[in-house]
């Protein structure tokens, strides 16, 4: 199982849906759930994306960092 602790928080505070950030990506709702999860890798193009998106480095979306930028 992956581990993505801070994609939820960071939608939430975006006031944003599963399905929203699943088409900001390109992809489904069930697809972008899937990674919020854990059930699934998500690929580094989606993580450059939703780090450019949030304005957070990648290492904080994986956790990696407790600092944003």
């Amino acid at each position: 199982m992956y581990c993505y602790p801070r994609l939820r928080d960071l939608r939430e505070d975006q006031d944003m849906t599963q399905a929203e950030v699943g088409c900001l990506l390109g992809t489904t709702q069930q697809q972008y759930y899937k990674y919020e999860k854990g059930i699934q890798e998500i690929p580094a193009h989606h993580l450059i994306v939703l780090a450019d998106y949030y304005h957070v480095t990648v290492d904080y979306l994986l956790g990696r960092d407790t600092k944003n930028l």
